[in-house]
């Protein structure tokens, strides 16, 4: 039977009301009292249990969904989402094999690939001359049938012609770098923030238009410290969650 302790009265002040129930669901789902899958009551019968209104219950409700930690089906309710998965932010870790030992079954799909001058904003980044011709790829990475992530690659043409006739569907796009260009990544450069779908990503990704995205900027170098390739990588915010490790804290 579901049951959730109403919000104190002495924490009235200390934190809205519709939080504090937000916050009460989330003790519960992170303690695994609510497990992946499991359905809520109603909200009629929620709000009731709580001594709430149902907007004020549909204002914790909607914090929890924007999270990514509940999900709502038409016409059957709303469910704990599954667990998010942990994206080391500092590592360059194949999206196939980090899913695989996680117990997922990838898979890539190509959704675009055209040669085009490079943006002038990505020249400069790519140490290209304005207008020089790249390779920009859309792919859409799926876990277990789920689409869960967009790549865009921008790749210079000058050092990689010829790249769009191997197979970017069953290869890694950094494997065939190294296989048939010789190319040895040295680091990487990335930075994230927190995004939007838009309409067109949002049908790729199978999730509602202005549903929560991160955003993986990337410049990837060589060897000799020469930029190679630009990414562009759109993780749903419901599916991942992004870590680091930080040194001790130094006086």
């Amino acid at each position: 039977m579901f049951t959730l302790n109403p919000p104190s009265s002495r924490l009235l002040a200390a934190a809205p009301l519709y939080i504090q129930i937000a916050e009460g669901l989330l003790d519960r789902i992170e303690s695994g009292e609510l497990s992946p899958g499991d359905r809520l009551p109603p909200e009629r019968e929620l709000s009731e249990t709580l001594g709430v209104n149902r907007l004020t219950l549909r204002r914790a409700l909607w914090v929890l969904e924007s999270q990514g930690l509940l999900t709502r089906q038409q016409g059957r309710g709303t469910f704990v989402s599954a667990p998010k998965i942990e994206r080391q932010a500092g590592q360059l870790v194949s999206f196939n094999r980090g899913m695989r030992q996680r117990g997922y079954a990838p898979k890539t799909q190509l959704i675009s690939v055209e040669e085009r001058p490079v943006e002038a904003s990505l020249a400069k980044e790519l140490k290209l001359p304005v207008a020089a011709p790249v390779y920009v790829v859309l792919r859409r990475r799926s876990i277990n049938q789920q689409p869960v992530l967009l790549e865009r690659y921008t790749i210079p043409v000058r050092r990689f012609h010829g790249l769009i006739e191997h197979d970017l569907e069953a290869r890694s796009i950094y494997e065939v770098m190294e296989t048939e260009y010789h190319v040895q990544f040295s680091r990487a450069r990335q930075s994230l923030e927190p995004v939007v779908a838009t309409d067109f990503e949002a049908e790729l990704l199978e999730v509602q238009p202005g549903a929560p995205l991160m955003l993986e900027r990337r410049l990837s170098f060589d060897q000799d410290a020469e930029p190679v390739e630009h990414g562009r990588d759109l993780y749903r915010g419901d599916r991942f969650r992004f870590v680091t490790e930080i040194a001790p804290w130094e006086p």
